[in-house]
């Protein structure tokens, strides 16, 4: 063969085979978004919009992965209750995760969108749980399993399933803080009257202090323009007799305060744990209003007439729903809707926050971040969630 007709096949060759090892990965491989390692400070893919969702029996009917599935959100966040296993029997538990997984419209979600959570109590193992849970380390591995994490992630090897996840180039970035209120709650006495189920207790740890400096620093780090703070319980309404912050006022504060003297802007809290959904906006607790969008009631809600909560804005949705955001970074007025939908994908609530307005103003007005110290553990003699705050 001649020496000119010899190197054209072996361009062909090469040609040819460089085109089938393009060839060889698959479109659905190419597509679905992936998640960042939690904590890592890479940033993932850009979201622009986030469903979540909590409160879901996986052994009743589940009605909503169709519309939440519909609205092709860029990441669902689990708030807590993502099944409901109660036990200390680590088999049990594995298997109502393995049912939960084989879900149909769980399983279609999962292969399109990015999953990441923390849990509340029931999926910890225990109703109303606290540290003085005994499987409480086995079935952290069994959540972490749940979610597909890594053997190589933080969390495995942390007291804990806290976690902090990145998305977006800067200016678009979307920072989610996921907070642990179970595996570190001191015990609270339970009084289960009228008004309350558990006594305010201004000794008590929520958080622990290794997640506590933890969260400073992902507060003090961020470079996000809005971060979502999930929170399995409710951080800002305190006159439901349930379980949240107010029951710990001292841990409630100190939230309030870490966030302010972080300067961090754009924070909105997410939570679930009540079997119904609202809205709130604390004005006088960050520097800037704070919102908190509660999501709870996937499978089960449950009526609560007359309930008040002076924070709230709108009604109380006490059917079955799940949280949506939507976030414009590109619009004249950057900012994000806030919503919860129903198994039709009906609209229940709604209401946009402009971005700007989500901005503490220093002295002199500029909206620049002040130097952060973190912030010394709140005083145990703080009063009571009895007066306004």
């Amino acid at each position: 063969m001649p020496l000119a007709s010899a190197y054209r096949v072996l361009i062909v060759l090469l040609l040819s085979l460089l085109i089938g090892v393009a060839g060889c990965s698959s479109p659905d491989s190419a597509e679905k978004p992936t998640a960042e390692a939690a904590d890592d400070s890479t940033a993932g893919p850009t979201v622009q919009r986030i469903a979540f969702g909590s409160c879901n029996d996986q052994n009743r009917p589940q009605l909503l992965w169709e519309p939440i599935r519909a609205g092709k959100p860029d990441l669902w966040i689990w708030l807590g209750d993502n099944i409901y296993a109660d036990t200390e029997d680590m088999s049990k538990m594995r298997s109502d995760y393995e049912r939960q997984r084989r879900r149909p419209g769980y399983t279609a979600l999962r292969e399109s969108t990015i999953v990441i959570g923390t849990w509340d109590d029931h999926d910890y193992g225990v109703n109303d749980g606290d540290r003085t849970y005994a499987k409480r380390d086995s079935s952290q591995q069994l959540f972490l399993d749940f979610l597909d994490v890594p053997g190589d992630d933080p969390r495995r090897d942390r007291a804990g399933v806290y976690a902090a996840h990145t998305y977006g180039p800067p200016d678009q970035r979307v920072k989610v803080i996921l907070l642990d209120t179970r595996y570190h709650r001191d015990p609270l006495t339970r009084v289960n009257t009228p008004e309350r189920l558990y006594l305010p207790d201004t000794t008590a740890s929520l958080l622990g202090e290794e997640q506590w400096q933890w969260l400073e620093r992902e507060l003090r780090t961020s470079d996000a323009e809005l971060t979502l703070i999930g929170t399995s319980i409710q951080a800002v309404g305190t006159e439901h007799r349930w379980e949240k912050w107010a029951d710990v006022p001292a841990e409630r504060e100190r939230l309030f305060d870490t966030i302010r003297r972080s300067g961090t802007p754009g924070v909105i809290l997410i939570s679930g744990d009540r079997h119904r959904g609202e809205l709130s906006r604390h004005d006088d607790a960050v520097g800037y209003p704070l919102y908190e969008l509660t999501a709870s009631g996937m499978t089960h809600a449950t009526p609560a007439p007359g309930e008040t909560n002076r924070h709230r804005l709108g009604s109380l949705v006490e059917v079955l729903h799940f949280g949506r955001i939507d976030v414009a970074f590109d619009a004249p007025t950057p900012h994000v809707v806030l919503e919860l939908r129903g198994r039709d994908n009906e609209v229940l609530l709604e209401h946009r926050v402009d971005l700007h307005t989500l901005h503490a103003q220093d002295a002199t007005g500029d909206g620049e971040r002040q130097n952060f110290e973190p912030a010394a553990k709140i005083s145990r003699d703080a009063p009571e969630e009895g007066t306004a705050r």
